[in-house]
């Protein structure tokens, strides 16, 4: 099962394996406190995609579309994932404002759909 939550919220034990998809570091959380298991900077988007991207709702198709493209030969890293996700609860982790239009849910979406 692949989850995704934000990382400011608190940590549970239902959270399973946590794992941060953001390339930069969440501000103002500490390493202890973000209780991460992995960080996988390289499955998160490059710094232009993201800039460009910037969170609005309105370019989130054409996001998903560039953002897969990006993820074609990280296919390592993406088993991996599903490897972890058929063993228990992966939980995806991103620190965007926005919880239906973020990096972490279009990462989902791609892992599940492959």
């Amino acid at each position: 099962m692949i989850r995704t939550k934000r990382i400011y919220e608190e940590p549970s034990e239902d959270d399973g394996l946590r794992v941060l998809v953001d390339r930069l570091w969440p501000r103002g959380l500490s390493k202890a406190k973000a209780k991460i298991d992995r960080w996988e900077k390289d499955l998160a988007p490059t710094t232009e995609l993201r800039r460009w991207f910037g969170h609005d709702p309105a370019m989130w198709e054409e996001f998903l579309q560039r953002y897969r493209a990006e993820l074609e030969g990280k296919e390592e890293a993406l088993a991996r994932l599903r490897r972890e996700a058929n063993d228990g609860t992966v939980t995806l982790l991103y620190a965007a404002k926005d919880e239906e239009h973020n990096n972490a849910v279009a990462l989902k979406r791609y892992i599940e759909e492959e």
